[in-house]
């Protein structure tokens, strides 16, 4: 599968619902903020722990696949409205974090 595909396949399934008048870039950018709340609160009280294994319990990982989705097909319909090659915006900005923070070395590129 593609993030292209996937993209057709998410204009379609909307299409077939006359959902596109509300797939403004607006909407879109509101809906992954409320999706990617979603993922957050599954981790919210967990300690650092516990977060680590989160997909060791089927009831949570499930849970938090299912966010994965929502947040990647909200991005995913934002990128297609406004035009927007997701894999090129991210190797971009990870061309200019490797300018912006060179490595040290030591491993800890924050020092």
């Amino acid at each position: 599968m593609t993030v292209a595909r996937l993209q057709r396949r998410l204009a379609e399934f909307a299409s077939a619902r006359d959902w596109g008048q509300y797939h403004t870039p607006k909407n879109l950018a509101a809906a992954l903020s409320v999706e990617a709340a979603e993922l957050v609160e599954i981790f919210q009280w967990l300690t650092p722990e516990e977060s680590a294994r989160v997909m060791a319990r089927p009831d949570m990982a499930h849970r938090v696949e299912d966010e994965v989705a929502d947040v990647f097909a909200y991005l995913l319909q934002f990128c297609e409205v406004l035009g927007v090659d997701a894999l090129q915006a991210l190797s971009s900005k990870i061309d200019r974090n490797e300018k912006r923070f060179p490595t040290t070395g030591t491993g800890h590129s924050m020092e």
